[in-house]
């Protein structure tokens, strides 16, 4: 199951929750203040690039053997 962020509209706070794909916020309550008024939010996710080091090889990705 997919985490969504949900913000409560009464007092602002922001939760994570694990939900079913288009399930929205029904059955939810604010752990802050108990409110039932959530919304959905955006959420962007992590990307990272392929920057990492490769082991200390001085072989490139032909074959060669430097």
């Amino acid at each position: 199951m997919p985490i969504y962020e949900f913000r409560c509209e009464d007092c602002g706070h922001v939760m994570e929750a694990l939900r079913r794909m288009g399930q929205g916020a029904e059955g939810l309550t604010c752990p802050e203040c108990g409110s039932e008024n959530l919304v959905q939010l955006f959420s962007s996710f992590a990307s990272t690039g392929g920057t990492g080091s490769t082991g200390g090889s001085s072989a490139g990705s032909c074959g060669g053997f430097g």
